[in-house]
């Protein structure tokens, strides 16, 4: 978005919504407002589920959920055990945005598993920036969301990471792109051209760190570049690959969820990817573990 020269290269006029939350961007698949999105993959699972047509053409971020809280609470490294990390915020609240959101499935799989769930209320938020404040104010104990939540917290409101991304759960799939089905047929060439810049954006954010923190920063205008940095690095897992690994985590989803009550069925990988591009454009090996050039 910040840099019109890649922009301008696609050949046509983008126009860019901001959304809050995944579940919202699925909405307007659904209203068909939308041709192309960056999204979590569990919001698009359960727009499939009821029959909106969208895949997942590219990946392009992976482990972006983390819990973060005050500094008054334990967590990793003091302790590797995540149900012990849950189990101290028993009789309290913990805040994350978007229900339905890959963060909101995470942590309600976790609260399931740890046998918690009726102990620990989950409150979510339409913007991840109410998440923040009511850590300010105390009205949540922790909050589970994106790295940007995370270094807020932790610059905002003091707090610190309780759990880093990396454990929470191997290769989610915290954004990927996603397409409206009719629009990758009618224009394919379109998509095509714009995963060729989506490869490009992710390998400059891997080679070039402190550079496209700069740019953020500019183009946002209310964050300085120590603020993107540290967002970067809490999570620095960017390509464009769909790996292996990316679809074995969706499926993964796909049965926590179907578990849960978010979607009704199983749902198929080919009825969730199409890789014959991504494949096409990024024909080597995945760059998720190199993280960033620092």
């Amino acid at each position: 978005m910040a840099r019109d020269d890649i922009v301008k290269r696609l050949g046509i006029d983008v126009e860019w919504r901001l959304f809050g939350t995944g579940p919202a961007i699925v909405e307007a698949f659904e209203r068909n407002e939308l041709d192309l999105a960056y999204i979590g993959l569990p919001p698009a699972l359960i727009g499939i589920d009821r029959g909106v047509r969208i895949k997942c053409v590219a990946g392009g971020h992976v482990e972006g959920t983390v819990m973060s809280g005050k500094s008054v609470y334990k967590g990793f490294p003091e302790t590797d055990d995540l149900g012990d990390i849950l189990k101290q915020f028993c009789g309290l609240t913990i805040g994350v945005p978007g229900k339905g959101s890959i963060h909101d499935v995470i942590i309600n799989e976790y609260l399931e598993r740890f046998d918690v769930k009726e102990k620990i209320e989950v409150i979510n938020f339409q913007w991840a920036d109410q998440v923040l404040e009511a850590i300010v104010r105390d009205d949540v104990a922790a909050a589970i969301g994106t790295p940007a939540l995370s270094a807020a917290v932790r610059r905002y409101a003091k707090g610190r990471v309780l759990y880093p991304p990396s454990k929470i759960w191997p290769n989610n799939p915290s954004y990927g792109i996603l397409v409206d089905v009719r629009f990758l047929h009618r224009c394919r060439d379109i998509v095509e051209g714009f995963l060729l810049l989506h490869e490009e954006a992710t390998a400059f954010l891997r080679s070039n760190p402190h550079e496209a923190a700069g740019i953020i920063s500019s183009f946002i205008g209310f964050i300085d570049e120590d603020f993107v940095m540290d967002t970067l690095k809490i999570s620095p897992k960017y390509c464009a690959q769909i790996t292996d690994g990316y679809i074995f985590s969706t499926m993964e989803f796909v049965k926590v969820m179907k578990r849960l009550g978010y979607i009704g069925r199983e749902i198929a990988p080919e009825d969730i990817f199409d890789v014959s591009l991504i494949n096409k454009i990024h024909p080597s090996k995945d760059h998720y573990e190199e993280g960033l050039l620092l």
